[in-house]
């Protein structure tokens, strides 16, 4: 069965049926007070032709198979509840050492625990949620999954409890998400856990006979619901994680973020703790690759393909992927910079050598940034 001809039967059959299907959707609000429906499987383990096709495949190393029947939090929470009160759980022991912390949109744990002990939780934990691990490097501390799709986001009813996987074939959501998690050191035992991600969606092209996927904005919410399922996962009980998500978002303070005349750098009205985390995240949502990051010099270690300089970027041809050829144009190794000045912060991108840069490179890069720091 075709893309397009998959997408015709889809679109045919939700309208006939949207009406019925709509009245059971599941969702995480029941115990987050969110709006975002949570319920994913990861595309890898599926059919390669639902992987958006501009997308790269992920690691299909057998450890991070995601395992069938993944449940919405929703159904997990219940489940909880319906448990006898021994003081143990069942899964994991209970722990009250996670703590929320928010700043405007951006939310974080705070666990009182080594990063040596939670790196391997957090792996195990993406596989929980329906996931493949697309790569993960411990040195980092960053954790990056391949796309997923949101199946709670496909509507649900008796008619589609009945056929089942029949119509798993037919309906999809047209969307995609992956998640990047960085893994923070504190001190030798307080350690700092981030989650953003990217979204894609399919739109019809311009004369409706097929269609593409495109970048969507990232949703705060999405990432805030996915720390209260982690939360859970490392031993807090449903009631306290969502009561502590609640009680973070009662603290919204926006940074102020500009770029400083005559100057390829960008002022930030924030203490260097506040700007590095801030800049940390914005890098995470950019998906740019990091290769280290040095939080007592204030540099992030990345490696960027600037696309936009005019010059030929040829891929790899037949014969060379074949011989061992390597494309002309490499990603360029740049360090993006944090540093304190007066009672804020300013940012700017270094060279591999140190090298302060004010060319387009450079001016391109801090403007991805002020985006994702805008989100």
């Amino acid at each position: 069965m075709t893309n397009h001809f998959k997408k015709t039967c889809r679109i045919g059959s939700a309208i006939g049926l949207s009406a019925l299907l709509l009245s059971g959707c599941s969702t995480v609000n029941q115990a987050l007070g969110l709006e975002e429906p949570v319920d994913y499987k990861s595309t890898v383990a599926g059919d390669p032709l639902s992987i958006p096709p501009d997308l790269t495949q992920a690691n299909r190393d057998a450890r991070y198979v995601a395992p069938e029947g993944v449940t919405t939090f929703s159904q997990y929470a219940a489940a909880q509840a319906d448990q006898p009160a021994t003081g143990q759980s069942q899964v994991l022991p209970q722990h009250d050492d996670i703590e929320v912390k928010r700043d405007g949109d951006l939310r974080w744990l705070v666990v009182h625990r080594p990063v040596e002990d939670i790196y391997p939780q957090l792996l195990e934990f993406w596989n929980e949620q329906g996931f493949t691990i697309r790569s993960e490097d411990p040195r980092t501390g960053l954790i990056e999954t391949d796309w997923a799709e949101n199946r709670a986001k496909i509507p649900e009813g008796w008619i589609r409890s009945i056929l089942g996987s029949i119509i798993d074939q037919v309906f999809d959501s047209g969307e995609r998400e992956r998640f990047r998690m960085r893994l923070e050191r504190v001190d030798a035992n307080r350690s700092e856990i981030y989650i953003s991600h990217q979204h894609m969606y399919e739109q019809p092209t311009a004369d409706g006979a097929a269609f593409r996927w495109v970048h969507g904005k990232e949703d705060p919410g999405l990432n805030a619901a996915m720390l209260a399922r982690l939360m859970v996962f490392l031993g807090t009980d449903v009631k306290t994680a969502s009561g502590r998500i609640a009680e973070a978002e009662k603290v919204d303070t926006q940074p102020s973020v500009q770029a400083v005349p005559d100057r390829t750098a960008l002022a930030l009205n924030e203490s260097f703790d506040r700007a590095w985390r801030r800049v940390g995240v914005a890098i995470d949502s950019a998906g740019f690759s990091v290769e280290d990051r040095d939080r007592s010099q204030g540099d992030y270690y990345i490696r960027y393909l600037d696309a936009d300089t005019g010059e030929k970027i040829e891929q790899q041809n037949f014969f060379g992927r074949l011989f061992g050829g390597k494309n002309t144009a490499e990603p360029v190794s740049y360090r993006i910079h944090v540093q304190e000045q007066g009672g804020g912060s300013l940012v700017t991108v270094l060279d591999a050598n140190g090298v302060v840069q004010e060319d387009a490179t450079a001016k391109r890069i801090l403007a991805v940034l002020v985006e994702n720091m805008a989100q």
